[in-house]
């Protein structure tokens, strides 16, 4: 047996039907301009939900299709792990170490999900992040560090010693 009988049914058919009835009597203009009117809203809704300082975090790739990073938020601060890079010469991405790190304790660690960016601190002013420390594997050296987003939507991520003149910038493209 049914839970609802046939006529119980058909009624409650009936009721959820009504506003798509009454949708399709509509005009159709209307009802274009309706949800055009509703797609604005919501599309203004969601992209005011994540605030300017924010807008680093997600996964970026450079520009030379080399490694990807995840930038997020730790501890009220923006860091980044590297989650891919393509220099593997044909061996798992968790074979390679951190073999030029200065420190002979932290050679044996993976790069892969290793902390490669941190402490870098929103700048509301300059619409930039600063104050930051990356690490560079290849060569085992700490740079200081700041990025910004251009209005293209790439990140630019400066590494430099001391002097922001005196650095290099990696490109990073949204992924």
């Amino acid at each position: 047996m049914l839970p609802f009988s046939i006529h119980k049914q058909v009624k409650l058919a009936l009721i959820l039907f009504y506003p798509v009835k009454q949708a399709i009597a509509m005009n159709t203009k209307y009802l274009f301009s309706f949800f055009v009117l509703i797609f604005c809203i919501s599309a203004r809704v969601e992209a005011g939900q994540v605030p300017p300082a924010e807008q680093v975090c997600g996964k970026w790739e450079s520009s030379g299709k080399q490694l990807v990073i995840q930038i997020y938020i730790e501890k009220g601060q923006f860091v980044a792990k590297l989650i891919w890079y393509s220099n593997t010469d044909g061996k798992p991405l968790d074979y390679w170490k951190d073999v030029n790190n200065p420190d002979p304790k932290l050679r044996t660690r993976k790069l892969l999900g290793m902390s490669i960016l941190s402490n870098l601190k929103y700048d509301n002013s300059t619409n930039s992040w600063e104050d930051g420390i990356v690490y560079d594997s290849r060569h085992g050296h700490y740079w200081n560090a700041s990025a910004y987003i251009d209005k293209q939507g790439l990140l630019h991520v400066r590494g430099y010693w001391y002097f922001k003149f005196i650095g290099r910038t990696m490109i990073f493209y949204r992924v």
